[in-house]
């Protein structure tokens, strides 16, 4: 064989391993960067997990601190918090606890009642008649006085006419009689008949002006007139209910009260009074207007009055009421809801002397929102323990701190240890 062909032989045999190699490094560089993204993968996740970890151990070890302040990190655990700490005795619990109070038990009375008008007036007419005039439309507002309906009054008129003529023609014969008796004409028997004359006749003018104000109805107190089921022609008598006026710028609301109150309340109490019988409830203000004198013997029970005001006629008679009244009672410790515990001999409670808790049993009389009061050995003063009680028990000396500090279960826990933790359940228990 040529030299030549030697040379080309050995030309092509080297196109082909670079062919060769240049396809297979295609093929493997797509696999080489999947598993590079992988690896940074796994390396960030690792990272990840141990920045957690070192801050979960910081903020849980209590000796963290002392461990990197040597290296000059002490500020990621909380310098101030550890020097707090260290400064505590090791094992002696952090509690919070809140001075006892003394405050009044509120006896509360509540009763339904209705109200009615301060006054109130069924009108009817004085005598018989026909009704000529109703000049007041039904709901009208009315002053004292003001007519509600006139009846037919001719006869009586005529009547008062005819008076008016007889007192006048008695006055001039007793000016007549008494000239006479003057001038000696006339005995002492004629002017006192003559004057008896005169006042008869005024009696009968008088009655005869009385007849013909009765066929006038008038209102006799100010206030909203009510229905008025009267048209002009109408027969009327004496048995006939015309309306009722009420004057309702101030309600009454009567009510029962049981007859433990009966030395309680007094004329001039406060008391609450909300409508019932309306959409959205209204509540106002008022006081007991008056206390009846007897206990009803059948329900052990005696009416009172409350009064209310109504300047915006806000209230109607008939309505409603719920009452509420409150009557202060004896003065009795008072503590924060969180400070009562509970075992299985009662409720009780954790008081703080000397820096020493001791088990302090409580009987609930009243609870509040902000404060339970009850019957116990307690003093104004004492010191309840209302946050970190779940590890206390008697006799154990503990360190008392202010009400926004944070408490632990011991203000120091040796290393390798997990302090204890509390969950409350949602029936009041809690779980260590």
């Amino acid at each position: 064989m040529s030299r030549h062909t030697i040379s080309l032989c050995r030309a092509r045999l080297h196109s082909v391993r670079r062919i060769g190699e240049t396809g297979k490094g295609q093929i493997l560089l797509p696999a080489i960067r999947k598993a590079r993204m992988k690896t940074s993968r796994q390396i960030a996740t690792a990272l990840a997990l141990a920045v957690v970890g070192a801050a979960a151990w910081v903020r849980l070890d209590p000796g963290a601190y002392a461990r990197l302040e040597p290296l000059g990190l002490g500020w990621l655990a909380g310098a101030p918090a550890a020097q707090h700490q260290a400064e505590l005795p090791v094992g002696i619990p952090t509690v919070v606890a809140e001075p006892v109070r003394l405050a009044a038990v509120a006896d509360q009375m509540t009763a339904i009642g209705d109200g009615r008008a301060f006054r109130s007036v069924t009108l009817r007419p004085e005598v018989s008649g026909r009704v000529v005039a109703v000049p007041v439309a039904s709901g009208a507002l009315v002053a004292a006085g003001e007519i509600i309906v006139s009846l037919d009054d001719e006869v009586q008129r005529i009547a008062l006419e005819r008076a008016r003529l007889v007192r006048a023609d008695a006055q001039t014969a007793l000016e007549r009689i008494e000239r006479l008796h003057a001038s000696g004409t006339t005995n002492e028997i004629q002017l006192i008949a003559a004057r008896l004359t005169v006042e008869t006749a005024e009696l009968e003018l008088r009655d005869a002006a009385h007849a013909l104000e009765q066929r006038t109805i008038r209102a006799p107190i100010a206030g909203h007139v009510g229905l008025l089921d009267l048209d002009v022609g109408d027969q009327v008598t004496s048995n006939t209910d015309i309306t009722v006026i009420d004057d309702r710028s101030r309600i009454l609301v009567e009510f029962r009260m049981p007859e433990r109150f009966a030395g309680r309340v007094r004329v001039g109490d406060a008391l609450t009074t909300t409508t019932l019988s309306v959409m959205e409830a209204e509540a106002a203000e008022g006081k007991v207007h008056a206390i009846d004198n007897r206990v009803d013997p059948a329900s052990r029970s005696f009416r009172v009055q409350g009064e209310i005001g109504n300047a915006d006629d806000r209230f109607r008679s008939g309505m409603a009421f719920r009452i509420d009244m409150r009557f202060p009672g004896e003065s009795l410790p008072a503590v924060p809801p969180l400070a009562v515990q509970w075992n299985a001999a009662g409720s009780y409670v954790w008081v703080v002397r000397s820096n020493v808790v001791e088990r302090v049993a409580i009987r609930i009389l009243q609870r509040d929102a902000d404060r339970v009061l009850v019957q116990a050995a307690l003093v104004p003063g004492d010191l309840v323990v209302s946050e970190g009680s779940q590890t206390l028990r008697p006799g154990q000396q503990v360190h008392v701190a202010p009400p926004d500090a944070p408490t632990t279960a011991a203000s120091r826990v040796p290393a390798g240890t997990t302090p204890a933790t509390e969950t409350r359940r949602a029936d009041g228990g809690r779980d260590i």
